[in-house]
């Protein structure tokens, strides 16, 4: 009967204590932070890398205790919506976003996405963080768009410039799908490589983004043998069938992009033909990186079983809207506090060593701080990984 009643009482204060573990945890009020972005098909590996960096820090900050914001501490919710790359999905994805009271949403990743939700953030008091290059996203009278990498006009230029300088370029030819988005990135590469005295020998061919033989699409810029093919805007699917396609044809010139790309499905999709490969990468390197970010990589890589090197550029998202909303709390409900608090906005940087801060950039580029400052790393795929070419800054 003892032994009985005590087993009882153990329990009982073992239920005790996990509820008061549970209502100790619950204690935080939960800070939602939306994401908004292609996780599915040709492009899923841009959003994936996006809510995956998202979901890694948002549950380190959680395991802390928290993100404290003024007198406030706050859980961190990750609510997230597959867009399918579709215009039209991603302006349901911000209506559900503004639906459950979310202010602060990072994408869309492409840029028929990141237009179409402008009117949806704008009446609802949405600031979003687009992977899109347009310029009218975030020059005035826009002003809730954040671009939150390094843009193709501004990669584009340090890529060609680098490549004339050190590899010889003179020539290069450029294919893009027939997508607004390749499309408006091949003509600001274009643009970029004639105001660098390139000679561009091919700038109109396309392909449609279900190619799957690109043999004959790429034939014709193959007799104008270039010293450079610029794969615009390409998808992390496009681009090994693109190389592969490329090197059969013979072609031992180089290869770039500046769109960031995956590492693993460059080595299924084209292996040892993708070497030498130029493409933008995450904004770290193991030369610059911060014991953060190094933990924010094993943090990543224990909870989805690998890590995409684009998430070093993925992962600032999340921390400047905390940040600049700890730096103004009253920005948490007021998008137009956040606005005016990222005139002046720096906070140090805790994925790079030495002094580096997180600031917003963008006046050179459109009239107004609207860009997070990243670094741009540029690399080189070689055997299965992605090695560093150069580092850069861009404002």
């Amino acid at each position: 009967m003892k032994r009985r009643n005590l087993l009882k009482s153990t329990l009982s204060a073992a239920v005790l204590a996990s509820v008061a573990a549970g209502a100790a945890w619950a204690e935080n009020p939960v800070l939602k932070i939306g994401f908004v972005g292609v996780t599915s098909g040709p492009a899923a590996a841009w959003g994936i890398s996006n809510q995956r960096s998202m979901e890694t820090r948002a549950e380190w900050i959680n395991e802390i205790g928290g993100y404290k914001i003024g007198d406030t501490t706050y859980d961190i919710e990750i609510v997230s919506f597959d867009d399918q790359k579709d215009p039209k999905r991603a302006v349901a994805g911000m209506e559900k976003m503004a639906q459950e009271g979310i202010h602060y949403v990072v994408g869309p990743n492409v840029d028929d996405g990141a237009a179409a939700v402008r009117p949806v953030a704008e009446s609802n008091g949405i600031m979003y963080f687009p992977y899109a290059f347009p310029k009218s996203l975030y020059q005035a009278p826009a002003s809730n768009a954040v671009l939150g990498m390094v843009a193709n006009y501004q990669s584009g230029p340090a890529i060609y410039k680098h490549l004339r300088d050190n590899n010889g370029v003179k020539t290069v030819a450029f294919i893009a799908a027939n997508e607004s988005d390749p499309l408006s990135q091949r003509d600001g590469g274009v643009e970029a490589a004639k105001a660098l005295d390139l000679d561009v020998v091919s700038d109109s061919v396309t392909y449609q983004v279900d190619t799957t033989d690109f043999t004959p699409v790429l034939t014709p810029i193959m007799r104008a043998k270039p010293d450079l093919l610029v794969l615009s805007g390409v998808s992390p699917a496009n681009a090994p069938q693109l190389i592969r396609s490329a090197r059969e044809l013979g072609f031992s010139g180089l290869i770039s992009t500046e769109t960031a790309q995956d590492a693993q499905v460059l080595r299924e999709g084209a292996g040892d033909m993708a070497n030498g490969f130029i493409s933008v990468g995450g904004a770290s390197t193991p030369e610059i990186a911060s014991d953060m970010m190094n933990e924010f990589v094993e943090r990543y890589t224990d909870m989805f079983g690998e890590y995409n090197d684009e998430s070093n550029t993925k992962v600032y998202a999340l921390e400047y809207i905390l940040e600049t909303l700890k730096a103004n709390p009253a920005a948490i409900d007021d998008v137009e506090a956040y606005k005016v608090t990222m005139d002046t906005f720096e906070a140090p940087n805790p994925y790079m060593q030495g002094d580096a801060v997180l600031k917003y950039v963008g006046d050179f580029s459109f009239g107004q701080k609207r860009q997070v400052a990243v670094p741009l790393v540029v690399n080189v795929y070689q055997d299965g990984a992605f090695e560093t070419m150069f580092i850069a800054e861009v404002d």
